[in-house]
């Protein structure tokens, strides 16, 4: 066993990881399941939407100049010649005097300008009577009034949300050019675990690190590899190391002890970047290349994992699939209730609770207890040039939650 000799910085480790970083290639998506993926070029419409003109309510299509004088003491008949629904239109055009019964998103046949809202109209024997006259071209939407064919409706970059899939669906988008979504393997390691869903038994411990970072990487927009527990085996280790994945995440044997493997084998393979990092929790943190694949040693104490992984993992998986690096959390400002102790030269991710509208710093700080994430709010980073901060300071706190966390009133309804 041996310590680390020297230990990055994380603002270093973050550089280096943001030096080259590019998205993935393109790859076609079905417009059905484009919704949370990012568009890898512009899209232009390829149709009018709509693509003709159509009634905006229910009523009676007619040319409108003929409704004029039209009031309540002296209305204005005209004979019903037919009628229009959505995908049924009124196969004829209308002459002087006529008017169709139509209803809303239906075709407004040739010879009619303008709809008459139902309410103001009074139908009998074959004949209707208007009672308000009608602009031309009121209560019609005309062709391209949403979209132009031709016109960029979304750019690339864009993170596509349901709506956005809609609008595609619209334009005659069957599938969409999107940044692939990133291949990730899990490397999880430990003679101690026992698979999720598993009791607890002996000395042995249930592996939470994968369940967390399953859902991390679903956040994060990548595709989980199907994985397994391994022993504490340096050639089982290496083999899973060689996995066809743009991110691999090895979860335990990455600090210097007596069956921490990762390291050296990640050296010997590929490149190790950084092995140590000026932080709390994840100081044995490490990460290099082997290849063209991203490889993060996360430690094996469940609140170290998380921590590193928001750091230099989640950012990673985030550009290579096209979104922005920045961590996805909430943030909220808010006074600290008491004093928050650090040490210069250190990161600090220190979890807390809000409570009442002020900040108060968990005091459990081990690295090993996850249950503490669970009762936070969020987290708060101390930079490595402070020492601490004081009672009263205001801070920024990266919400867990992605609503209001608990006892928090309000939250971002509408």
């Amino acid at each position: 066993m041996r310590g680390f000799s020297e230990r990055a910085d994380v603002e270093d480790v973050e550089r280096l990881l943001a030096s080259d970083l590019r998205p993935l290639e393109p790859e076609t998506v079905p417009v059905g399941g484009c919704a949370g993926r990012v568009l890898a070029e512009d899209v232009a419409a390829r149709h009018d939407v709509p693509g003709f003109r159509r009634a905006a309510m229910d009523g009676f299509a007619l040319r409108g100049e003929a409704t004029f004088g039209a009031s309540e003491y002296a209305p204005l008949r005209f004979e019903v010649v037919g009628e229009a629904f959505p995908g049924r239109p009124h196969p004829e055009s209308l002459e002087a005097g006529q008017a169709i019964r139509i209803m809303t998103g239906a075709p407004v046949p040739d010879g009619a300008d303008a709809v008459v809202k139902a309410e103001v109209c009074r139908e009998a024997r074959g004949r209707v009577e208007v009672q308000e006259p009608v602009a031309p071209r009121k209560n019609v939407g005309e062709v391209g009034e949403d979209i132009r064919v031709g016109t960029t409706v979304l750019r690339r970059g864009r993170r596509l949300r349901p709506q956005d899939a809609g609008l595609l669906a619209s334009i005659g988008h069957a599938q969409v050019s999107c940044v692939r979504a990133p291949r990730v393997a899990l490397v999880v390691t430990g003679d101690e675990l026992l698979p999720a869903g598993s009791a607890p038994r002996d000395c042995r411990i249930v592996d939470s690190n994968s369940t967390v970072l399953a859902a991390l990487v679903a956040r994060d927009g990548g595709v989980l590899l199907p994985f397994e527990i391994l022993p504490d085996d340096p050639e089982r280790i290496r083999a899973a190391l060689q996995a066809d994945a743009d991110v691999l995440l090895v979860s335990g044997g990455s600090s210097v002890g007596q069956e921490d493997h990762a390291p050296r084998l990640l050296a010997e393979l590929g490149r190790l970047d950084f092995h140590g990092v000026t932080m709390r929790p994840s100081g044995p943190a490490g990460g290099g290349r082997i290849g063209e694949s991203y490889v993060f040693l996360l430690p094996g104490n469940p609140v170290s994992c998380l921590c590193a992984y928001e750091f230099f993992a989640g950012p990673t998986l985030r550009a290579l699939g096209g979104r922005p690096r920045a961590w996805p959390h909430r943030r909220r400002r808010a006074r600290l209730a008491r004093k928050l102790s650090s040490q210069v030269g250190r990161t600090d991710y220190v979890r807390v609770e809000l409570r009442g509208g002020e900040v108060v710093p968990i005091a459990t700080s081990g690295a090993s207890i996850l249950s503490s994430t669970v009762r936070a709010s969020g987290a708060v980073i101390v930079p490595r040039e402070l020492e601490g901060l004081p009672e009263g300071a205001e801070v920024e706190v990266l919400l867990y939650d992605e609503d209001s966390e608990p006892g928090e009133a309000g939250g971002d309804g509408p």
